[in-house]
């Protein structure tokens, strides 16, 4: 039988555990596991979203507050099971997230894979007036608007940089 993903939702309570042994999976390690372990105990966790297909979960982001500037967020994690990446869900995930992002209002960086926020939406020259500890060609926004915002990022303890 074909099967089909659902809708991107809210992660329910109960499926940390599933959204962690994906991370695990897809990321050949604990790295970013742990890191979203750390984000949920420090309080910084502003939310984390699964793409569901029957039982299990075969997609997952997590956005966190950002210390600085107030109302911004960061995306943490990004995950899709290795039997099911290559076919676009995660681009998909991501371009919504990009969606919401400009229609709410809400700035949200990426510091990860340029290419493929890039293709979901994100954008390398809108984060060009970002400062940080990482790397600028690692940054990318999403968010209200066409501008080039002008501020200083600083992320929560759980990510090793302020």
């Amino acid at each position: 039988m074909l099967q089909s993903p659902g809708f991107t939702r809210p992660m329910h309570p109960g499926e940390d555990d599933a959204a962690d042994r994906l991370l695990r999976l897809a990321h050949d390690g604990g790295a970013k596991a742990g890191l979203v372990k750390a984000l949920r105990k420090s309080g910084a966790m502003a939310g984390e979203m699964v793409l569901p297909c029957e039982d299990r979960i075969i997609g997952y982001y997590a956005l966190s507050t950002m210390n600085q500037p107030k109302g911004w967020l960061c995306l943490a994690a990004v995950a899709i099971h290795p039997d099911w990446q290559g076919l676009r869900h995660g681009k998909r995930m991501i371009g919504q997230l990009a969606e919401w992002a400009r229609l709410s209002g809400v700035y949200v960086v990426a510091a990860h894979t340029p290419g493929f926020f890039i293709r979901a939406g994100f954008s390398l020259p809108r984060a060009a007036g970002l400062t940080s500890r990482l790397a600028p060609a690692d940054l990318t926004l999403a968010g209200p608007g066409d501008d080039v915002p002008q501020q200083v990022l600083s992320f929560p303890k759980p990510f090793g940089v302020s």
